[in-house]
């Protein structure tokens, strides 16, 4: 029963994002070098009772802060699924800057051979969960549910399954200093230093979740029932400000990997 109000609820906010993301193109049209600033940090807005194994922080990176309407909307609808969660933000300059704080220089050596901002995001996001904990989300991607509801207090991590079965990166939930995150740094670690994979999917991506993770043993979700993507933005909104344009159409002309 609890499913199927999770689906419908998810159809409902559907409809309504993309009605606002339409809005968008009309408000961008009048204002189109308008933008607004998403913070580095909020609190909760109140303290849950309950204690679970992973910590409530939610984690997101974009390029930049400074971002259109849509994806604000985005994110405030993220903070509103997530009262009582606390939220930070980084940009690329933030995420090096946390790598080189928090880790050994070999792993800052081959984050900053990585030359599309996709695959530093990959590895930053697992990078920022082995250290502090939380959930992260891509930045076109929103909950549909609160998240504090579904993640059992005992879990130490979750993992988003999409249509076909296979585990996606663009949620993950996880306890710090987790063995199968070490698993997907050690591996993302291993391709950068073999340089033989050409698509950021498999070199960085959800590719190497799927070949770290046993989705029949660890614990999963499917995406209907906790978060989806691109309801209330999209690639013109993300990528308004950003020449190279979304990761897919960067690697057909940039090494994902930079020569040494």
């Amino acid at each position: 029963m609890k499913n199927t109000i999770i689906y419908l609820t998810s159809r409902v906010i559907k409809i309504i994002a993309n009605a606002l993301k339409i809005a968008c193109y009309i408000f961008h049209f009048f204002f189109p070098g308008k933008r607004l600033t998403i913070p580095s940090h909020s609190g909760p807005l109140y303290q849950a009772g309950s204690r679970k194994a992973i910590p409530k922080i939610i984690w997101q990176t974009n390029y930049t802060n400074r971002v259109t309407l849509a994806v604000y909307l985005n994110y405030l609808f993220n903070r509103l699924m997530t009262p009582d969660y606390e939220y930070r933000f980084m940009t690329t300059a933030d995420r090096e800057e946390f790598i080189k704080t928090n880790y050994p220089h070999n792993i800052l050596e081959n984050y900053s051979k990585l030359q599309i901002g996709a695959a530093q995001a990959d590895f930053w996001r697992v990078l920022v969960l082995q250290k502090h904990g939380g959930i992260y989300l891509d930045i076109d991607a929103h909950f549909i549910w609160p998240p504090s509801s579904l993640i059992k207090p005992q879990y130490e991590d979750l993992y988003i399954t999409i249509r076909r079965g296979d585990i996606s990166n663009y949620f993950i939930a996880s306890n710090n200093n987790n063995p199968l995150l070490d698993g997907i740094i050690n591996l993302i670690m291993d391709n950068i230093d073999k340089n033989e994979l050409k698509n950021v999917y498999d070199l960085t991506g959800p590719g190497v979740f799927n070949s770290v993770l046993d989705k029949n043993i660890v614990n999963t979700i499917q995406y209907r029932h906790i978060c989806n993507q691109g309801n209330f933005t999209n690639e013109y909104f993300q990528y308004i400000d950003k020449a190279e344009g979304k990761w897919t159409k960067a690697q057909n002309h940039i090494d994902i990997i930079k020569d040494k």
